[in-house]
């Protein structure tokens, strides 16, 4: 049984808690019938079938959408996991849950309803904080996936609270992800088409530069495909700009994850139709189409601006440049394409397979046009690098120094800043940086304090949209 009431509480709140007890310990899927009233929170249902067969307008679909991202999930939606999995209590679908609540656990996720919990904040630079949909969230919306245990009380001696395993991420905004997805899904095609020229020419090396951004070497020997020179992305040449290491080639392949591990939502195209994966009494919790719409809405968020530059501002930027920011925080790069497409399903080596819509980025999330393609003016060059020690995590990967570069734009209004929220101002966010960006930072560091109050100006011009 789950906990119910207190024995010394009143007795209309005793009564109160054994209703929540005895609504907890129903199957999710009985609560319709059980608690007249009650229904879920997801409506109305969309399938993919609809958008393919374009029986609804591309307003329609980003609504349906928008619905997905805004809506909190409940219990007859299919929120939370099911039974503890003892063999794994980590992974979505079997965790515990906190004081056995039967539907949050906060620490490795089960921590919202809806996406809109964490990604709400437009500008934290304004008092009171503007807020609106597919913002950033404060360090109190952090994520704290596959934590196996917290030392709070610092028993271990060490200086500091520390975590057993895991991560800590703070949640970035949503504004301009389909320009970003864009720029990774024509990148990933160009290093494929290298990879090929490699595989036809052996022996030939054959430098991997795409964009200008150059992710090292390739060549195929007689022990086959050589990837040791490759840099800062995965051997399979695919870009990943989602996911503070660079995890997810598409918001899509974000928004699978993050449905299962902050909702326990399971979607179907990852359980499978008419699959109870979590036996939490509820199928079909998240249709194929309704990802789609989730995606598209995201993907059409607008994109973040730069504001006027003052005669301070513009010598900021020449001091950015200058100091080597701009190696890695590139600040635009352009598309060949003003449309986004977007596939079922998804093959992240082949970005043009399975299209059923191709969305006008400069019309619909209005990038500035750039030829026949879309400037994307993100300050990043969607590669991983070395930080350095001290921003390093300690979840025992080989990456755990190592992150995608931040993009800037927006960079005005979404602090705190760093992955985990760490720095509350940009200075303290540069004197952060380390390993190869250590050249920046001492160059910062260098900086008269004139120089660094123009370089600050230059950041605070950039701004989320309005």
């Amino acid at each position: 049984m789950r906990r119910c009431a207190e024995s010394n509480m009143p007795s209309r709140s005793r009564s109160l808690g054994a209703l929540v007890a005895a609504l907890l310990v129903l199957p999710a899927a009985a609560l319709a019938s059980d608690v007249p009233g009650e229904a879920p929170a997801l409506s109305p249902r969309i399938h993919q079938e609809e958008i393919t067969r374009r029986t609804l307008t591309l307003e329609e679909i980003r609504r349906a959408g928008e619905r997905v991202f805004a809506t909190p999930f409940n219990l007859l939606d299919g929120l939370g996991d099911g039974p503890t999995d003892p063999r794994d209590p980590v992974s979505p679908g079997g965790r515990p849950t906190l004081e056995d609540n039967g539907t949050f656990l906060r620490i490795n996720g089960l921590d919202s309803q809806s996406c809109m919990e964490c990604h709400a904040l437009v500008s934290a630079a304004e008092i009171p904080a503007v807020m609106g949909v597919g913002g950033a969230g404060g360090v109190s919306a952090n994520a704290f996936p596959r934590v196996l245990s917290m030392d709070l009380a610092d028993r271990a001696g060490l200086g500091f609270a520390s975590m057993e395993g895991g991560r800590n991420i703070n949640p970035p905004f949503l504004f301009g992800s389909g320009g970003v997805e864009l720029l990774a899904k024509e990148m990933t095609a160009e290093l494929q088409a290298l990879r090929r020229e490699a595989e036809a020419n052996p022996g030939r090396i054959v430098r991997l530069v795409t964009k200008g951004v150059d992710f090292g070497v390739l060549r195929f020997g007689a022990g086959g495909l050589d990837t040791s020179g490759v840099e800062g992305i995965d051997a399979d040449l695919v870009v990943r700009p989602f996911g503070r290491k660079g995890e997810f080639a598409t918001v899509r392949a974000f928004d699978l994850g993050a449905l299962q591990f902050h909702h326990g939502m399971q979607p179907v195209e990852i359980v499978g139709e008419g699959v109870d994966a979590d036996g939490d009494g509820v199928v079909d919790e998240v249709t194929v189409g309704e990802v789609s719409a989730l995606h598209i809405h995201n993907v059409l968020l607008p994109a973040p601006r730069q504001e006027r530059r003052s005669p301070s501002s513009r010598r900021g930027g020449r001091l950015f440049r200058e100091i080597g920011c701009a190696d890695c925080h590139v600040p635009v790069l352009r598309t060949r394409s003003r449309r986004l497409p977007v596939s079922f399903p998804e093959v992240e080596t082949d970005p043009g397979a399975n299209v059923y819509r191709r969305l006008n980025l400069k019309r619909w999330a209005r990038f500035p046009g750039a030829g026949r393609g879309v400037a994307v003016r993100l300050f990043a060059d969607l590669k991983r690098h070395d930080m350095g020690p001290d921003l390093a995590e300690d979840a025992g990967s080989p990456l755990d120094a190592h992150f995608t570069t931040a993009r800037l734009w927006g960079v005005a209004d979404t602090a705190p800043y760093l992955h985990d929220g760490r720095a509350s101002t940009l200075t303290e966010a540069i004197l952060w940086h380390g390993g190869e960006a250590e050249r920046a930072r001492q160059g910062f560091e260098a900086l008269r304090k004139g120089e660094r109050r123009a370089l600050l100006a230059f950041l605070r011009t950039l701004r989320t949209p309005r």
